[in-house]
């Protein structure tokens, strides 16, 4: 009852005029965005902090709120007419998507994703609503030293799963946390990394890292591909609405993959891109023509943007009670709340209510919302399509450039935003994902924190990391998600020797 009258008092919040208006504009921005090939949520929600900075936090977040949940509705539509998908979740919707789309049925693709991806995202919200309130008891019987090693399995299980190798994964996450110790050390008052630059001892904006990393080095990188790349708009073709027989053979796809993509975007080594696989291999299985997909099975659009809309929602579960970003618009929205002066976590739902379930309130209208812009407005997604891709990457660094100036009006930002963006210009070219290096920069200083408070706790003995079980079971995981996959290769390749001898 409790988490009930909660949420009626969130949808008090959400339900204002103003509120209403910013969760329009969000999903609207979203939507948008995602469906330009390569531009993401995560990149839409790096632009517009610094044009946030003076906006009432609640209204900001439902805001941001919109814009993830709209830029996973619009990966699909760029999945499917155009074989690129905006998001890398959307990645398996391009499959039997854009062949759907090249026998004339884009029209029929683009509804199953839109009301799977409502159906998928009310119900992981439903299940976000109540798995909260459980999630914040947990968290409160976290000490110090669990809490270090909760952030070393989110460091371990992010670099290995948001990149090719743990190898790469990890090299992104050292740069973060190196960009993260710049500053006057909080413990002993000391400047670190300053390099005799009086504006560092604050150290380096996290904003000013997400924007660099995701919105310059982003845009440098899709620009440098543009000459190399080429684009086949299709043409939406016939009615929105979907035949008898495509709605009999999409609602049991649509509930599997929502109940199949929340429990992973949960996981602290959650995100969307492995339950949209496995929705596709499980509708593939159950099927009655497995031979269809890859061809145009409706099964293959419907089960997988469930999944990935499902999962969204569940990537705010980490992020709101226990404050671990598991994707990397959960990262840049962690960064969001540190602009105002806030960290997730249990103390969040005790100190802003509001807040808080405000943006689980506002998730249910924009649910709603979505569903209203993406079917009847299909073709206007595909127009946004069509704009000239070197005006929208000029339009994004000007904004990216007038926006982090006026934080704080410093030539140094200006400067810093280049360079960070140019190193991830470099960290996209060689196949690292920038992701972690956020993640670093965010949970670096948090991690060195509680590491610290537990020594002193324990008067400088380290064994407590090993001694207090749920410490040590989650230094045991994190060792496993890093060694796991080097163990797995090595026995298969024993294997294969031993059946070649």
């Amino acid at each position: 009852m409790e988490t009930l009258s909660a949420l009626m008092e969130g949808f008090g919040v959400a339900l204002t005029p103003m509120n209403l208006l910013w969760a329009l504009v969000g999903v609207t921005l979203g939507t948008a965005v995602g469906v330009l090939p390569g531009i993401g949520p995560a990149l839409t929600v790096a632009l517009l902090l610094p044009a946030t900075y003076n906006l009432d936090p609640t209204a900001a977040f439902i805001m941001f709120a919109g814009i993830y949940y709209g830029g996973m509705y619009g990966g699909s539509t760029t999945a499917i007419l155009l074989n690129t998908p905006g998001e890398s979740a959307s990645i398996i919707t391009a499959l039997d998507g854009n062949a759907m789309a090249r026998q004339g049925r884009g029209a029929s693709a683009l509804a199953t994703a839109a009301i799977g991806s409502f159906i998928a995202g009310t119900v992981a919200t439903v299940a976000l609503t109540f798995l909260a309130p459980v999630m914040i008891k947990v968290a409160l019987q976290f000490g110090a030293a669990a809490y270090f090693s909760l952030m070393v399995l989110a460091f371990t299980t992010v670099s290995a799963l948001l990149g090719n190798s743990v190898f790469r994964g990890l090299a992104s996450l050292f740069v973060g946390i190196a960009l993260g110790m710049v500053g006057i050390d909080l413990q002993t008052g000391q400047a670190r990394f300053t390099l005799g630059v009086p504006q560092l001892l604050d150290g380096i904006d996290v904003v000013v890292v997400a924007v660099g990393l995701f919105a310059v080095g982003e845009t440098l990188y899709v620009a440098a591909r543009y000459r190399f790349e080429r684009e086949e708009i299709l043409p939406v073709k016939g009615s929105i609405w979907m035949s008898k027989d495509e709605w009999r053979r999409s609602w049991k796809p649509w509930l599997r993959g929502s109940f199949l993509g929340f429990p992973f975007g949960a996981l602290p080594a959650g995100g969307a891109e492995i339950p949209t696989f496995l929705s596709y291999m499980l509708e593939r299985k159950l099927s009655r023509n497995p031979e269809q997909f890859g061809k145009g099975a409706i099964e293959g659009v419907a089960g997988p943007e469930a999944a990935n809309n499902s999962a969204a929602a569940g990537v705010l579960v980490p992020l709101l009670t226990l404050g671990l970003p598991t994707s990397a618009t959960a990262a840049i929205m962690i960064a969001a709340f540190q602009q105002y002066g806030l960290q997730p976590g249990p103390l969040l739902f005790a100190n802003e209510p509001g807040l808080v379930w405000g943006l689980i309130a506002s998730l249910y209208i924009g649910n709603v919302m979505l569903l209203v812009l993406n079917l009847p407005l299909v073709g206007l997604w595909v127009r946004v399509l069509a704009i000239p891709r070197p005006w929208l990457y000029a339009g994004i660094l000007v904004f990216a450039t007038l926006g982090t100036y006026t934080l704080s009006n410093s030539l140094v930002d200006l400067v810093l935003l280049y360079v960070i963006g140019a190193l991830g210009f470099i960290m996209r070219v060689f196949g690292i994902p920038v992701a972690p290096a956020v993640i670093g920069l965010i949970l670096g200083p948090l991690a060195e924190q509680q590491f610290r408070r537990a020594l002193s706790i324990s008067q400088g003995d380290a064994s407590v990391f090993f001694t207090q079980p749920l410490s040590a079971t989650l230094l045991a995981i994190a060792a496993l998600v890093v060694l796991g996959p080097v163990l797995w290769r090595f026995v298969t390749a024993r294997r294969a020797r031993g059946k070649q001898a």
